[in-house]
């Protein structure tokens, strides 16, 4: 009687995810886990602001200036009522314009780092595998923009784009130009890292054979070598988002991110800062807490995945 032997069953991915290496350094380190479990918290408030939030800070119809500068957890004394991270110059929560806030912050920041990651992995690619001029020219124009700051580059650019657009139409694409802006100044460092890789995939066996049997080269670059090229990049994206979102609330500090009708963490630093000397400091203060503790809780995480990524360091 013959016996039937039954394919191995593959385990679900919760399982893999839970047995892996990368999951079990991430549970021995408390401060990644709280840094994680912070900005989940961030994040999710932030895109339910509309259910979270107790009030709707940018709608008119629901401001009362009577509220106006009220400090924290204090009864105002003509409203009687009372808030728990105050009220600025018109009335409205801060609380909850931190929420509506941190969304248009982190929608920027991910969009952004979208956007440059897209463009500079493809360049990259391009670059590391064709080689010659074509990878002395995207390299150039790389080296000539890391020569400016990326402030300066995200102004000029964002500068350009908004010198394009309709007057009537430049505050409803002022999150677009803003997106774009921070996306092209920051797509160097993605395009430098994948095209170094690059230049090691291309000549390793699995791509030479794909070239023998006749495979396109736009299939090698995204089927082949775009895999193994991703690691770096989870780990620049990681950080690119911490800077992004400082980036986005640095430039609408100066006044040429998005507009206040569609406030930003920066946005409403730059409220309050008119008001930090005459004695209203926390308008200004509970935004600034709240950018600094989401920047630095995703920098750690990314510095905790460039460690976790890095063979030489197991």
């Amino acid at each position: 009687m013959t016996e039937q032997h039954e394919m191995p069953v593959a385990p679900p991915l919760w399982k893999r995810i839970v047995d892996s290496d990368l999951f079990y350094d991430f549970i021995r380190r408390p401060v990644v886990v709280a840094s994680a479990v912070i900005t989940l918290l961030i994040i999710l408030a932030s895109f339910l602001a509309p259910w979270v939030a107790p009030h709707t800070p940018f709608d008119p119809a629901t401001l009362n200036l009577m509220d106006g500068f009220t400090p924290p957890l204090a009864e105002n004394m003509f409203t009687g009522n009372s808030y728990l991270m105050g009220t600025d110059s018109q009335g409205r929560d801060i609380f909850s314009a931190i929420l509506y806030g941190s969304r248009i912050s982190l929608l920027v920041g991910f969009a952004s780092v979208a956007f440059a990651a897209v463009l500079g992995i493809g360049l990259g690619l391009i670059a590391g595998y064709k080689g010659g001029w074509v990878d002395s020219l995207i390299m150039r124009v790389a080296d000539v923009q890391l020569s400016f700051p990326a402030i300066l580059v995200a102004l000029l650019i964002f500068g350009i784009t908004k010198s394009l657009i309709p007057v009537a139409y430049q505050e409803q694409a002022a999150v677009y130009v803003l997106i774009i802006s921070i996306g092209l100044s920051d797509w160097v460092q993605y395009a430098r890292t994948v095209r170094s890789s690059t230049l090691s995939e291309k000549n390793k066996e699995y791509v030479q054979a794909a070239r023998i049997f006749g495979v396109p080269a736009p299939r090698i670059l995204l089927r082949h070598i775009l895999p193994n090229v991703m690691g770096p990049v989870l780990v620049i994206g990681t950080i690119g988002l911490a800077l992004a979102i400082i980036l986005e609330s640095t430039l609408s500090f100066l006044g040429v991110g998005v507009p206040a009708t569609q406030p930003s963490l920066g946005t409403l630093i730059r409220v309050g800062n008119e008001f930090l000397f005459s004695g209203e400091w926390w308008i200004t203060f509970f935004p600034g807490v709240t950018l600094l503790i989401l920047a630095l809780s995703v920098n750690l995480l990314g510095d905790w995945l460039r460690d976790a990524l890095n063979p030489r360091l197991r």
